[in-house]
């Protein structure tokens, strides 16, 4: 699997072993990512709660960061 900025993005969570699946799944840049929310988790396989948390948490980091930046 290429490096990509999900890949690096999803290490930084100490969740990397999502990132083929969030590629596979059209989640390849951060844009994208910024609009996951569970039905995505559930397609990309994201079943262990905590796991999700983390996701949705990072999500909500990645939009209040746009905001500041506007």
């Amino acid at each position: 699997m290429c490096t990509n900025i999900v890949y690096e993005w999803l290490k930084t969570l100490q969740l990397p072993q999502y990132a083929e699946s969030f590629v596979d799944n059209g989640y390849d840049d951060l844009e994208v990512c910024k609009q996951i929310g569970d039905p995505d988790l559930d397609a990309i396989g994201v079943a262990v709660p905590h796991h999700r948390r983390r996701i949705h948490e990072a999500v909500r980091r990645l939009k209040e960061a746009d905001e500041t930046a506007a």
